[in-house]
């Protein structure tokens, strides 16, 4: 069992609200285990628990990681933790705990599956929940580092068994190796949100979605309240060369990639239309960089 002090560090809270969020890096695993490379999935764990997290406007606190294997290496272990460690490090969360599983009955040999638990914090005053989201509001993108954790199914389809491509394979268009374009961690917005959030930035964002699976569209029009809708501008930022090189490669229709991948998007953040200029303010002197990309609309 892990323990954590809620009141630490000089902080407290009048109203605090915990968020919780859990979560696995999905078929980015077969992609690290075909290039022998482990260091960076285990920050893959932690960005796709802690972002979600951060879409409320919580403040990451806590971290706990679960492993399962066919057989035990603790090499692979290592490289697998450190990772963690790593995107703990940059989500600002403390990672309490942990649990490795060796099941040869289920898993095997060089299998294995990981999933993490995070924990934050916010005022329930703050809680961004996208119910003051309204009509006029601004959509800003903040860009991915790549393929994030999501659409490895189609990845894994259309360059290992399709172009018959493998991890080493050096792809000029990319200038760097399958294996290392495809295994870019996940980026973690802690620090962009902790941005958003401060007291000069807060009133001015309504919402904030994490693009995972289903795409830009999907995920932003889940926070929108009904009656309301999203109009994003697909100009309105560079798409980054790794999704037209897999769209070129596969044949891949631009709107299942567009259904299935952050397409450079990692983050939507809906803002007041009056406020732009202060949310990119905020957000570059943090060093993130931002995007007008779409607007909410009324549904017609």
């Amino acid at each position: 069992a892990g323990l954590f002090q809620l009141k630490g560090d000089g902080k407290s809270y009048d109203d605090p609200v915990l968020v919780s969020g859990t979560d696995g890096v999905g078929t980015k695993l077969k992609v690290a285990i075909h290039a022998g490379k482990y260091d960076t999935v285990g920050i893959d764990l932690v960005a796709m628990c802690v972002n979600d997290c951060l879409c409320l406007g919580a403040e990451p606190l806590f971290f706990l990681d679960y492993l399962a294997m066919g057989k035990d290496d603790p090499d692979i272990v290592e490289q697998l933790v450190k990772g963690v460690s790593d995107g703990c490090l940059q989500a600002r969360a403390s990672l309490i705990g942990g649990e490795t599983a060796i099941m040869p009955d289920l898993y095997a040999e060089g299998d294995f599956d990981m999933a993490g638990f995070c924990v934050g914090v916010v005022e329930r005053s703050q809680l961004l929940d996208g119910s003051k989201i309204q009509r006029g509001d601004i959509i800003l993108g903040i860009p991915s580092s790549g393929l994030h954790s999501n659409g490895f199914s189609l990845v894994r389809k259309v360059v290992f068994e399709q172009a018959g491509l493998s991890s080493d394979t050096h792809v000029d268009e990319l200038g760097t190796t399958v294996g290392e374009a495809l295994l870019t961690p996940t980026r973690i917005y802690s620090d962009v949100v902790a941005a958003l959030m401060s007291e000069q930035s807060r009133d001015a964002v309504s919402g904030i979605a994490h693009i995972t699976g289903g795409g830009l569209q999907e995920n932003t029009s889940r926070i929108v309240p009904k009656g309301l809708d999203i109009e994003i501008d697909h100009n309105g930022w560079e798409v980054p060369a790794v999704f037209n090189w897999l769209q070129e490669l596969g044949g891949v229709d631009v709107e299942e990639m567009r259904r299935v991948f952050n397409m450079g998007i990692g983050l939507a953040v809906v803002v007041r239309g009056d406020s732009v200029d202060t949310i990119t303010d905020a957000l570059t002197h943090v060093g993130a960089e931002c995007r007008t990309i779409g607007r909410i609309v009324s549904v017609e």
